[in-house]
């Protein structure tokens, strides 16, 4: 595999941003000779490290810098003697890392523990001696980073892995932040590597790194990580974009034009903005030319506009909007709702007369920092002093950085990773935790739905394609195991129905505190927090698990935890009994027993269906009678119009007769009419006509009859 295959470096003429890593690159050699000549005087910043100073005072004007002195002396001590795989020495790649995000604006203690993340893992250096010197903040990232690097990176280990990784990003997510740097400067030198190492280390990279740096908003890393993945993964089709880029940097560009076009029409509007082309990276315009075939002159980069205020981007676009031809189906507002990955900017696409369709971003500059670092741009999230005091006091100690096992309230930390850190703890094995993790991180966007409950509103963040049962188990927790159904935008509808972004949703759960999921929920949660919730429900009740299996009538139902077989009793010592979900025979039903898996035997009204089935097949036939005790349970089908609060309505005139809700489902309004089943027990079976009255009395209502 040639070095031009393999390296997006080694065509710099391909992007501008490329020059700027070969620039690194040549910085980082100097920094390893710098490193070989050991430290300078103690009155000022080692050669090595002040290319670091230099980046960190572009973010951080008043900085102390006399920490990040103390950290690289400590470091180069420690280091020094050790070689990298490339035969530089071993301190350039702190220094590479930290001087990475120090190009993304990190405050002074996420350098500090930059410095240091190596050294309590490959040198004799302890945390105590780091928390005696640098306090216990650093002491508590460099902690974290050290816990992550321990970890074992083979196929084997991946769940393990990525669990303790996902800890240790909940704890704090500047630990993150320098996995992600580590992780990139380790990719820009992989060439070192064998090439079977080269692809796993880059297949690890792509399936959980990437999602992961997209996620916490660190775009910047994210795209150089996903140009350097492409190339190592894919050569063939490097080459072909690379190609591509390079016969368009020979052709006439016509996005500057476009952009000196938007600055006189915002400078004759009197707005005060920066406009930039931004190029596109590799697998971006990859990702274009796939979706739209031939490129054009304009689809190799991006117009962003930069202004001072929220009100100044409308007003960016409303200009835009008046003196170019808007594309109203590229129009995106992620100001109004900002991205789960903290993301805001408003998209658009305007159209010249010569026939160019230019994208469009704009965003306040601050929007901009948080586009381009996500959680890096937002300093010291534990800090209880101002975000400038805290930039420049890397020894403070917060409370809650006092005990590094206990989890800390980041006011960064997206719902996303709340949602992961809360399901991983209950996660039952590794292997359910990686499958879930990856199809977590594989969600390309999220919906927001507005929830109503009461008077209570809020709003519920979920992957896009979630249903209602995620949003259950989002509101509820463990209590949506009780839901009965569900009104999305004021219509009553099954819990499979998937939610769309702007939806409101109200939740319906039974008062039966017992009750609990059916297995085919399973077939319509797509989050991890609401598949395992499921899942561990119905392995702690495998009776009821079966129940709802053979109950294929009910699409969506919640089954309860009291079994029916108090009412039923098989001439079988010791013997199980069921009651089948697909009849549901109460007293004084004919019925039939048949023995299944388990040594179990399911009852069946006589004239049911399954009845004809079991005989076909073979099964054992049992006799059964009814207990004296009066108590049975019931499915009704109750026949209706659609109208506002006919569920509740509905429910509670079956609580009103002392009837406990096993399973309700509601099927999808059909002409303006609604089906409703329920599975009831009921104290008495002589109560059922007057609970049957009691359903048919409620508005709307206009048959109820057995299942």
């Amino acid at each position: 595999m040639s070095a031009e295959a393999t390296n997006p470096e080694a065509h710099p003429e391909a992007r501008p941003e490329l020059r700027r890593r070969g620039r690194t690159r040549l910085d980082l050699r100097r920094l390893g000779r710098a490193a070989l000549l050991g430290p300078t005087s103690r009155d000022r910043l080692p050669d090595a490290i002040g290319h670091v100073a230099e980046a960190h005072r572009a973010h951080h004007p008043d900085a102390d810098l006399s920490i990040l002195r103390r950290a690289y002396l400590l470091a180069e001590t420690s280091h020094r003697g050790q070689m990298r795989k490339s035969g530089e020495p071993y301190i350039t790649h702190p220094l590479a890392v930290t001087l990475i995000l120090a190009e993304l604006g990190a405050e002074t203690t996420t350098l500090t523990a930059s410095l240091l993340h190596d050294t309590v893992e490959d040198t004799d250096v302890t945390l105590d001696q780091v928390r005696a010197e640098f306090g216990d903040e650093v002491c508590f990232i460099v902690d974290g980073v050290t816990k992550v690097e321990k970890i074992d990176y083979g196929a084997a280990a991946e769940p393990e892995t990525f669990r303790k990784m996902l800890v240790a990003t909940g704890n704090d997510v500047r630990v993150m932040s320098i996995k992600l740097a580590d992780r990139l400067h380790n990719m820009r030198t992989l060439g070192v590597m064998r090439p079977e190492k080269q692809a796993r280390i880059a297949k690890v990279t792509r399936d959980v790194l990437i999602p992961l740096a997209e996620r916490l908003g660190v775009q910047a890393l994210k795209t150089e990580l996903e140009d350097l993945v492409f190339a190592i993964l894919h050569p063939e089709e490097y080459e072909s974009t690379r190609a591509l880029i390079a016969a368009h940097a020979g052709e006439r560009d016509p996005l500057p034009a476009i952009a000196d076009s938007v600055r006189s029409v915002l400078r004759d509007a009197g707005i005060t903005a920066e406009v930039q082309v931004r190029p596109r990276h590799f697998v971006s315009v990859h990702r274009i030319a796939r979706t739209r075939g031939e490129l054009r002159g304009s689809d190799f980069g991006r117009i962003l506009v930069l202004v001072g205020e929220n009100a100044d981007c409308y007003a960016v676009l409303g200009e835009l909007h008046t003196c170019f031809t808007p594309v109203i189906s590229e129009f995106k507002d992620f100001i109004a709702t900002p991205k789960f990955n903290l993301y805001q900017s408003l998209h658009t696409a305007v159209a010249t007369p010569e026939g160019y369709v230019a994208e469009v971003i704009v965003r306040t500059r601050q929007m901009h920092r948080v586009a381009e670092a996500g959680v890096v741009a937002l300093g010291n999230p534990y800090a209880t002093a101002t975000p400038d005091a805290a930039a420049s006091d890397a020894t403070a100690t917060p409370d809650a950085a006092t005990d590094p096992d206990e989890e800390r309230v980041d006011p960064t930390r997206p719902g996303w990773l709340s949602r992961l850190l809360d399901w991983q703890q209950s996660a039952p094995d590794p292997d359910t935790f990686w499958t879930v993790l990856r199809a977590e991180l594989a969600q390309d966007r999220e919906i927001t739905v507005f929830r109503e409950d009461g008077s209570a509103t809020g709003t519920i963040s979920l992957p896009a394609g979630a249903s209602c049962i995620d949003a259950a188990y989002a509101q509820h927790g463990e209590a949506a195991h009780g839901c009965i159904g569900a009104r999305v935008n004021g219509r009553l509808t099954s819990l499979s129905s998937p939610l769309s972004d702007g939806d409101t949703v109200q939740l319906l759960l039974a008062q039966d505190a017992s009750s609990g999921p059916a297995a085919e929920w399973l077939d319509h949660a797509r989050t991890p927090a609401a598949r395992i919730a499921i899942s561990r429900w119905l392995e702690s009740h495998p009776d009821r698990a079966m129940a709802t299996t053979s109950a294929a009538r009910a699409p969506l139902s919640v089954v309860g935890a009291r079994g029916g077989g108090g009412n039923a009793v098989a001439d079988l010592p010791d013997a199980t009994v069921r009651l089948a979900g697909c009849c549901t025979p109460v007293p004084p039903d004919a019925v039939a027993g048949f023995l299944v898996r388990g040594g179990a035997v399911t009852v069946h009204r006589i004239h049911c269906a399954a009845v004809a089935q079991m005989r076909a097949v073979g099964r054992t036939s049992v006799a059964v009678h009814w207990r004296a005790t009066a108590d049975c349970r019931v499915t009704l089908l109750a026949e209706s119009f659609g109208r506002p609060h006919l569920l509740a309505d509905l429910t509670e005139a079956i609580a009103r007769e002392g009837v406990e809700v096993v399973s309700a489902t509601v099927e999808p309004p059909v002409e303006q009419r609604v089906r409703h089943t329920y599975t009831l027990q009921l104290p008495d079976a002589a109560g059922l006509p007057a609970l049957m009255r009691a359903m048919r009395d409620v508005p709307g209502v206009y048959d109820v009859r057995r299942a």
